[in-house]
């Protein structure tokens, strides 16, 4: 089960680069249920997410780098493209990492975080740092799979 929440970002943080990165690349196979590759570094997964926004299910299978660039062929829609980057922050009772994803290719510009709860109690009850923005969680335009199939919202 998956339970995150995700934020527009209002202003990047100071020294992006002492944060671990990784290069992300994915396209769908389908948005309904999302069936997803995924190449994470030198990593390949195929996901499956079901429905729902803040809370859904999500199961992850490796692949070979063969397998990912022949599903690749039958993706629909736009690739998605992005850096990751890995965020500590602390909290009184945990440390979160917040997953700061600068887009590139057709999505270039959009800036999103997303940050990942053991709970919903605790995603409701989290607090953004300043240097984010909206609260997009619930808003369907920004999930990765609608993006594959359209412009930058």
């Amino acid at each position: 089960m998956e339970i995150e929440r995700k934020f527009l970002i209002k202003k990047l943080p100071e020294n992006l680069t002492q944060y671990p990165c990784r290069t992300i690349e994915q396209a769908y196979l389908c948005t309904e249920p999302v069936v997803r590759i995924r190449r994470d570094n030198e990593d390949y997964y195929l996901t499956y997410k079901g429905r729902g926004l803040m809370v859904r299910e999500e199961y992850n299978l490796p692949l070979t780098e063969k397998s990912y660039h022949h599903l690749l062929l039958k993706a629909d829609g736009n690739r998605i493209t992005k850096k990751r980057y890995l965020i500590p922050l602390s909290a009184p009772d945990r440390t979160y990492t917040i997953e700061l994803d600068v887009f590139s290719g057709v999505h270039t510009g959009l800036l999103l975080a997303e940050v990942e709860f053991e709970s919903e109690e605790e995603a409701l009850a989290f607090h953004a740092p300043d240097w984010f923005g909206s609260d997009v969680t619930k808003d369907p335009a920004y999930q990765n799979s609608r993006l594959s199939e359209q412009a930058a919202p």
